[in-house]
């Protein structure tokens, strides 16, 4: 049995008189996956959130979130959807259950709000005034609010922004354990940490369109691998700088340092110390360091850029 995509976007444009804000975006987005969508300011991020939220209407394209036309907002696809903003204003002097009771009574299928209150770890706070809440309570009832309704499909914008890291952690898990309800979690965020321990794939935008897309590993592997840095006498410096890279290999002198990115570390490692070996160096302070997704990321935008 073959399983509809929850997002498929072709060609999606949007122009705001003669400024052009997407330029021809295709993405799919898989039942069940959390997916974060990256990028600079100015990317089209939001504007493309917006559209599949039903917010706003596309100046040419195709969207289907669910099988729905999100413009139309048809009452199943705004029930089938769950949205959490950067900001939610709760009435402050309902306690944490009233709230989600509230927002619950807005739907027809909502979930149980034990159930989610559990989920999301407020269960020892459902007594309290919201407005008596912490910040990371505070967004864990933003994101409760977004999943009374059952969503298939939440919207998460930026989730731990202002949070010190004991409570980022403790929302990434949260936002983990929603892969239990098989819901789908579109996220955008500009921590790359957090993309990275949070996402299935990944699509980073720039100047109004997708420049890549993938798993961590998969950007990994095609744009920037591994490094590998050391240090070496001076006098060897012609010699390494003459170090024959292969494929998509760099090799940069930085400071007193060379760094070598590598799409194979264990060749480049091969290769590297047997130059030394037969030259008699030393490769002082050598590190091999697998590239993170913000290595990725700036690597990918650098290269847009520079095209």
């Amino acid at each position: 049995m073959t399983i509809s995509p929850a997002i498929t976007i072709h060609n999606l444009r949007k122009t705001y008189g003669s400024v052009e804000v997407l330029k021809g975006v295709d993405l799919e987005i898989q039942s069940g996956e959390i997916f974060a969508l990256l990028g600079p300011n100015g990317a089209g991020k939001t504007t493309t959130i917006e559209i599949l939220e039903g917010h706003r209407a596309p100046t040419s394209g195709s969207v289907a979130v669910l099988g729905f036309e999100p413009r139309h907002r048809a009452q199943d696809f705004r029930e089938r959807i769950g949205i959490v903003l950067q900001e939610t204003t709760a009435d402050g002097y309902l306690t944490v259950r009233e709230t989600v009771d509230l927002f619950g009574s807005y739907y027809s299928r909502p979930r149980d709000t034990d159930e989610i209150l559990e989920l999301v770890g407020l269960e020892s706070q459902k007594a309290s005034l919201s407005r008596k809440l912490s910040g990371g309570q505070k967004r864990r009832l933003d994101v409760a609010i977004g999943l009374i309704g059952n969503p298939e499909i939440l919207f998460l914008d930026e989730p731990t922004t202002g949070f010190d890291p004991q409570a980022r952690r403790a929302a990434w898990e949260m936002v983990r354990r929603l892969e239990k309800l098989g819901c789908t979690v579109v996220l955008t965020t500009h921590y790359m940490e957090e993309a990275e321990f949070l996402a299935t794939r990944i699509a980073i935008m720039a100047d109004g369109q997708i420049i890549a897309s993938g798993t961590t590993s998969d950007l990994r592997r095609k744009y920037t691998g591994s490094q590998i840095s050391f240090q070496i006498d001076r006098e060897f410096n012609s010699m390494i700088s003459e170090f024959p890279t292969v494929d998509h290999d760099s090799l940069e002198l930085l400071d007193d340092t060379f760094v070598l990115r590598t799409s194979d570390p264990t060749a480049a490692l091969y290769r590297l110390t047997s130059v030394a070996k037969d030259n008699d160096f030393q490769l002082n302070n050598l590190v091999v360091r697998q590239a993170t997704l913000e290595d990725i990321y700036l690597s990918i935008l650098d290269t847009h850029q520079r095209n």
